[in-house]
């Protein structure tokens, strides 16, 4: 695995490459850094190697110390905003609040099961399975797929994925990403499940992958650790006979009158944030 440092517009791995976007390259803060050394852990814990590319040696420099004497960088406090990424409305990621974004489909099956599982768990396969399958763009490995994976809480990677997903259930050509009508006038929005913070990285689970906001192994239970669900209006007949009594005080119902997947996250982050 590769972790290329340098301005990209926002973090991502894709095809064996961590683009890694610190947000005031070339300096790097200490959460930064120790991101880069979790990310480094984890590889290695799966028996990867990490190698660092960067067009600033002085970075290099810097990234290679912290990884020879990781200590001081462990304690490193998450920031409450992030600007790694500035492209929602909010110009960066809030990080009060973990999402877990699925269709209506996947809802049904987490209420019923009472639990968001992993894609090994929840659809039967293998993570060599489904490591091969068209839908894996990103080449991920094996073992991404035991997790359950979040984003933050005010972020479009959900939904896009979601209508990524959509677009290319019946397809049978090239295999195809959203475009701006995807995510615009004929964006629908999947069900969102929030979670604190706090509360997923006190799970017995948690994994610090350096790249993800948050992953739990094998699944997360909703009934203890969901803080809110929010389900587009438009979904309320379809999944409001399955969601459990003991959890109908954490389901709220959102209309989609945005124009499209940025206003949709704004919306839904600032309806999450008010009352939950």
């Amino acid at each position: 695995m590769t972790v290329n440092i340098g301005r990209h517009g926002g973090p991502i791995v894709w095809d064996g490459v961590y683009y890694f976007s610190p947000s005031g390259y070339p300096r790097l803060t200490d959460w930064e850094l120790r991101k880069i050394i979790m990310f480094n852990a984890y590889e290695a814990a799966h028996g990867r190697q990490t190698e660092l590319v960067c067009e600033d040696a002085d970075v290099l420099d810097t990234v290679s110390r912290a990884l020879k004497d990781p200590t001081p960088y462990l304690s490193a406090r998450r920031p409450t905003f992030l600007t790694e990424c500035t492209a929602c409305k909010h110009g960066g990621c809030l990080t009060d609040y973990l999402c877990h974004t699925t269709n209506a489909a996947g809802a049904k099956g987490i209420f019923t099961s009472g639990e968001i599982m992993s894609a090994v768990r929840a659809r039967g396969k293998t993570g060599a399975e489904l490591a091969r399958e068209p839908r894996n763009a990103a080449k991920d490995p094996p073992d991404i797929f035991d997790y359950v994976m979040f984003t933050w809480g005010n972020c479009i990677a959900g939904d896009r994925l979601v209508t990524e997903r959509a677009i290319n259930e019946n397809a049978d050509g090239e295999y195809r990403f959203p475009d701006e009508r995807d995510e615009g006038e004929l964006f629908k929005p999947g069900v969102r499940f929030y979670f604190k913070t706090e509360t997923i990285e006190g799970h017995a689970d948690y994994v610090d992958d350096g790249y993800h906001p948050a992953r739990v192994k094998d699944g997360v239970g909703i009934d203890e650790y969901l803080c809110c669900c929010v389900i587009p209006g438009a979904l309320k007949a379809e999944l409001e006979n399955v969601i459990p009594d003991r959890l109908a005080g954490r389901v709220v119902y959102v209309d989609n009158d945005c124009d499209g997947i940025w206003d949709w996250a704004l919306k839904v982050y600032e309806t999450v944030a008010g009352d939950y």
